[in-house]
Order: structure tokens, then sequence, then C-alpha cells
């Protein structure tokens, strides 16, 4: 067993959380027992995860998509005083990470994608590596954008929706940020992306993508934010010694 707070601590500096303005609380969420033995994590703190933590008798559930976020209302009734009564009937610490998780430069959400895809990192369009959301790349090989859907498609177990340029050709220079991040399209056309990957889509997404001639490939905000909290449980588990063991609750968005 470790101390709870020497978990916290280790996360909040490693994901160097003091350097992101975010629209949630980052670092433990919900005050469990003082120690730790298990570590489940997940991408989402839905009722589903909840009840899978107390069944495995887990001490800290870890995940990307915690409380607490900007301008949710604040009573504790409903949906959200059950999910916390669960968490704190059970003494379960809840531990989230949202946008440092995102940017880590090797735990992160936009790392793992690409490592699993076998993308080559260059770097960030806005900001420094492990610090921005959106991320520049190149394939392995130019590939056309039927190729690289089903390569996704493979590695992520979801069908992609994608909107194709028809000026655009095969693709070679990628940009991606996983999640809600479909706005990012014109900051990854204007930096010479071929084609961009995000979580989610909306309207406006398909004619920007089509009339500057960018690729644009929704592979789901659940499908593309399941590798980091998984990355960063492995850590936890090889440098303190606890058990992990990540639970996929589907969600098809």
């Amino acid at each position: 067993m470790i101390c709870r707070d020497q978990i916290v601590a280790a996360c909040d500096h490693q994901l160097r959380v003091s350097q992101f303005k975010d629209f949630t609380v980052n670092g433990l969420q919900v005050q469990g027992r003082d120690t730790v033995r298990r570590v489940m994590s997940g991408v989402t703190a839905c009722q589903s995860l909840l009840d899978e933590a107390v069944a495995w008798e887990a001490d800290l559930l870890l995940v990307h998509h915690g409380y607490f976020w900007k301008n949710e209302p604040v009573a504790i009734t409903g949906m959200k005083y059950r999910r916390i009564k669960t968490l704190l009937d059970n003494e379960i610490n809840l531990l989230a990470y949202h946008l440092p998780l995102d940017a880590h430069a090797e735990l992160g959400n936009n790392a793992e994608l690409a490592r699993r895809l076998g993308w080559k990192v260059e770097g960030c369009l806005d900001g420094e590596l492990g610090e921005g959301l959106l991320w520049s790349g190149r394939l392995s090989e130019p590939q056309s954008i039927d190729v690289l859907a089903q390569q996704m498609a493979a590695v992520l177990q979801r069908t992609p929706l994608v909107v194709e340029a028809p000026s655009v050709g095969m693709v070679d220079r990628i940009a991606w940020c996983t999640g809600g991040a479909q706005d990012m399209i014109t900051a990854a056309f204007e930096a010479g992306a071929q084609a961009f990957v995000s979580g989610e889509i909306s309207e406006r997404t398909t004619h920007l993508a089509r009339e500057m001639g960018i690729h644009y490939i929704a592979a789901g905000h659940h499908a593309t934010e399941r590798y980091g909290v998984q990355a960063l449980g492995e850590w936890l588990a090889s440098e303190y010694g606890v058990e992990h063991r990540f639970v996929d609750i589907d969600n098809p968005a």
C-alpha cells in the first residue's frame, strides 16, 4: 500500500497540473481512504465505472473526465448525488486529469494515439510538446484517406466518420487532438496538414474540411481518449507497486 497523498502529488507533478487553465478541477476531486493498493482507471467517472470500482474493491479511481465542470449546476442532487455517494460510502478516491492528460508528452492521449497508430510526432502547433493540445507529425508512409481510416478503425475498434476533401490526394502530413477539438481544423490546415483527426464533429466541420481542402476524421471522443489514463495507471503501477486495472465502459460518442 501507498499513501494516497503521495500518489496525488506524483500525478500532479508528472502532469504539470499547475501550468494548465482548465474547465474543471485537476487532481483529487473526491477524498477516500488514506492508503491505496488498487487503482482502477477509466475514461469517465460514470456510474457504471463507479460500480466496477466498488465490485473490485478499488481504493482509487483514476479518470480523464471527472466532475465539477465549469458552469455545471453546483447542487449535489440526483445523478451527481448518487455518484458522489457511491464514492464516499465506499471510501474510493476520485483522481481526475483533463487537459494535462491530453497534453503530456509521453503519457498523454495525443502521445498515446500517435504511438498506437505509428505516427511520427514532429511537434505541437499551439505550444511546446507536452503543453500544447494540437499535435502534428507524419505518417510512416503516405496513405490514401481510405487506408488511413481503415487503420484507425482496426486500432481503435471503432469505425471513424470521414469527411474527404476532394482537392487532397495522398496523406503524409497529419495533425490531431483527441476528444472534442474539431474547431482546431483551421489551425491544422494553416499549418500544412493534409488530414486532421479528432474525436467529434460539428455540422460546420464538414464544410470547413471540404472548402479549405483538408481531410477530417472524427474517430470518437471516447475512442481517442482511452489510452492516456491507461498509460498513467500503468506508470503508477510501475513506480509505486499498486495494482492497476483499466475498465472500458463502452461509449459510441
